[in-house]
């Protein structure tokens, strides 16, 4: 019995790619604040590329706090959305096809979002990378990290508990 032939490489990062396109598409506020995701595999790098309106305080210049809280939530609902998207995309599941940002799966709801504000963000570009600590049926927690120039100096930091969708009904 000869096993089928993998598929091209380019055809699975295609894939990949316009499923996480996808998802950070059908959220209008991702697309207001720029935020932009890079995709290596299953990890999930999210940029915030400076604009002078994300800046909350001229005087230093810094960036704005609920900009620096609304970035690190979006990174990490993306980053749970994707591990669940990333498991039924693999699995085969998923009718790429069909997917538009009005049929993806529901994202998670936030229950509470604590933010630690380290220092002040500066007028450059920020990244940030999310953990899912623990994600089961009902509940889900997330921990994610902002920086700018070096990784190992966060500005900011954040602990998210989320609520997971239902299930859909087939």
């Amino acid at each position: 019995m000869s096993r089928p032939k993998p598929e091209p490489v380019q055809v699975v990062k295609q894939r990949r790619d316009n499923a996480l396109k996808m998802l950070v598409s059908g959220v209008p506020y991702i697309r207001f604040l720029g935020i932009e995701f890079d995709r290596r595999g299953d990890e999930l790098t999210a940029t915030l590329p400076f604009d002078e309106k994300l800046i909350g305080n001229p005087m230093l210049p810094a960036l704005h706090g609920g900009v620096t809280a609304a970035f690190l939530e979006v990174a990490a609902l993306v980053e749970l959305s994707w591990s669940m998207l990333w498991e039924d995309l693999e699995a085969g599941r998923f009718d790429l096809t069909k997917l538009d940002p009005a049929h993806l799966p529901r994202m998670p709801k936030t229950i509470d979002f604590s933010v630690d504000y380290l220092r002040s963000g500066l007028p450059r570009d920020a990244y940030a990378r999310a953990r899912v600590n623990r994600s089961g049926r009902r509940y889900a927690s997330v921990h994610v990290e902002a920086w700018q120039d070096n990784r190992t100096r966060p500005f900011a930091q954040a602990t998210g508990h989320f609520l997971m969708p239902a299930p859909e009904e087939g």
